[in-house]
């Protein structure tokens, strides 16, 4: 049955895009989509600061208060960039660029920031090289011992056991210092999260399947090719991507030359046109049941209106999905996951030609810390200015721009500006312009067995009173 009505809880990227692809699928169906906030796009903001340089001349920065650039590895956003034809607008960043190339680590204990091995020849003359050689690093000793002993480990996955933290199946494979260094600080940069609460399935499923294929062994799953069959995906409808797959080939991220804002700008103009989509700001959602009845949707607002739709989508976190149920027609583990806090600052500043605040790469995280040293608040840095150059005017080359992540909200910006350049090893001038942004409560990330409870939740979503069509 096709919706007639269809109302979207939640304005941030997620409601924003199913609601285009509804609008465009079902014309003639009636969509609603609530945002609690004035302002749509979620976490993404884009906006621009204005400065002084030092001749006198009057410029502006981009600066982004969520994430700031995209790798090209969802096909679903890059159907997006076709359709809303922001092709022209894109900037890009190759495999070979030192943005893609060199990211590293700060260790407590070490001098200024480590660089990861970005290629099998660095690994191995980091690695190999003595450790009073300046070609040594602990991190290239770390990574080529743990690499090379992990294909004769033999299989260790626990029988029966259906999901595990990011921590244990890295310490299984490839040890507890592996796994606390590489680990936590892959987990801190793409989910601001714990490792030790981070579940692998849901968040690194290629780690578990390449396991599964290598009878145990991680690296051998990876060189072994994928049995899945190309046709596996044969049902479901072709992406239209356009030219900008191809203009993909070789991107290691990607942005827009006014922000990943731009997907948000694009969505809303386009919706704006449909005469079937109505958006509604700073209008939340304070209800949500079915009537047994009339088989349909009762949604209740803050604006005291009463949404009666056929279909509903939820774009907001499953623990705001569950403060709008009625315990009678509750589902199960929305609050499973908790919430996951984050502050992001972003920092730009005046430097004279010549003098390298940072060194040249996309930034750094911070891994968690071992039992001899106090856990930091900074969870990584990074180096906006080297990573989208181009998003600026060409006479902003002294203006260097940061955006480090923090655990914890801002008590001192000086603190953290003497934070930041500890571990960067350089002094820090004072900061032209700091934007703080406290992000309390960020989408819960996926902890153990999530996949396996958004399976039952699925189940319990087939069946009464849900199903309502």
């Amino acid at each position: 049955m096709s919706p007639s009505s269809i109302a979207i809880l939640g304005g941030g990227l997620t409601g924003l895009s199913a609601a285009f692809h509804l609008s465009r699928r079902f014309p003639a169906a009636q969509i609603t989509l609530l945002n609690k906030d004035i302002n749509f796009g979620g976490w993404v903001h884009s906006g621009r600061a204005k400065i002084t340089l030092k001749d006198g001349r009057e410029t502006s920065v981009l600066l982004e208060a969520g994430p700031r650039t995209l790798r090209p590895n969802s096909k679903s956003v890059l159907e997006l960039i076709n359709l809303l034809d922001l092709s022209p607008s894109l900037l890009t960043v190759q495999n070979s660029s030192p943005a893609a190339r060199n990211r590293f680590l700060r260790l407590p204990g070490t001098q200024g920031l480590l660089r990861i091995p970005s290629s099998p020849l660095s690994l191995l003359i980091s690695g190999l090289s003595p450790k009073s050689s300046s070609l040594h690093s602990p991190l290239g000793y770390i990574l080529l011992s743990a690499v090379a002993r992990e294909p004769f480990c033999p299989w260790n996955r626990p029988l029966m056991i259906e999901d595990e933290s990011v921590d244990e199946f890295l310490s299984r494979r490839f040890g507890s210092e592996f796994a606390r260094i590489f680990g936590s600080a892959i987990a801190h940069g793409i989910y601001a999260a714990d490792s030790r609460e981070l579940s692998v399935r849901a968040a690194f499923p290629s780690l578990w399947d390449a396991e599964q294929r290598g009878r145990g062994s991680l690296v051998t799953g990876f060189l072994r090719p994928s049995r899945i069959s190309a046709t596996a995906t044969v049902d479901d409808p072709p992406y239209e991507l356009g030219d900008v797959n191809e203009q993909m080939r070789g991107i290691f991220m990607y942005s827009f030359s006014q922000g990943i804002g731009a997907l948000v700008d694009a969505l809303l103009r386009e919706l704006r046109t449909r005469r079937n989509v109505r958006l509604l700001g700073g209008v939340s959602a304070t209800g949500l049941r079915v009537n047994p009845r009339t088989a349909q949707f009762e949604i209740t607002t803050s604006s005291c209106e009463t949404l009666r739709t056929t279909h509903t989508v939820s774009a907001v976190p499953l623990p705001s999905l569950k403060g709008l149920l009625s315990p009678k027609t509750s589902l199960p583990h929305l609050t499973a996951n908790p919430y996951s806090s984050v502050t992001v600052v972003n920092l730009v500043f005046l430097t004279s030609p010549g003098y390298a605040l940072h060194p040249v790469g996309f930034g750094y995280l911070v891994p968690r810390a071992s039992s001899e040293h106090a856990e930091n608040a900074i969870l990584g840095c990074v180096f906006d200015s080297a990573s989208m150059s181009a998003q600026e005017a060409p006479w902003n080359a002294d203006i260097v721009k940061m955006t480090a992540m923090l655990r914890e909200p801002v008590t001192s910006i000086p603190r953290l500006v003497e934070m930041l350049s500890k571990q960067l090893g350089v002094c820090l001038p004072d900061p032209l312009i700091v934007k703080v942004h406290d992000n309390a409560t960020l989408h819960p990330p996926a902890a153990c067995r999530h996949l396996q409870r958004m399976q039952e939740l699925s189940d319990v979503l087939q069946g009464e009173p849900w199903s309502v069509s």
